[in-house]
């Protein structure tokens, strides 16, 4: 083949991630999806019995300073707290 012509279409992408930590079932790197909340990862995440709900934070590194975000999940759910987007890169610790 002198001149092949080829199309790639991207499905899915794997190489972006958040990190969930502290007091949950399962830690570690969860595949971000598009518009993925705190919510959605935390509903992958679990609780374990210790889990402070009220002082849960969102850490997000911007233009080099890292910016602590909180999250009241019980607030959260009731629809009375922002469900924050997350952002590649986002360490979500729960104490």
């Amino acid at each position: 083949m002198a001149d092949p012509r080829v199309t790639v279409v991207v499905t899915q992408i794997n190489s972006q991630k958040v990190f969930v930590t502290g007091d949950v079932l399962h830690t570690g790197a969860i595949q971000l999806l598009p518009d993925m909340t705190v919510l959605q990862a935390l509903a992958d995440a679990g609780f374990t019995q210790f889990a402070n709900l009220k002082g849960i934070y969102v850490l997000r590194n911007e233009n080099g300073k890292e910016q602590r975000i909180r999250v009241n999940y019980k607030r959260l759910v009731k629809g009375q707290a922002p469900n924050v987007t997350l952002k590649p890169g986002d360490t979500i610790v729960v104490p």
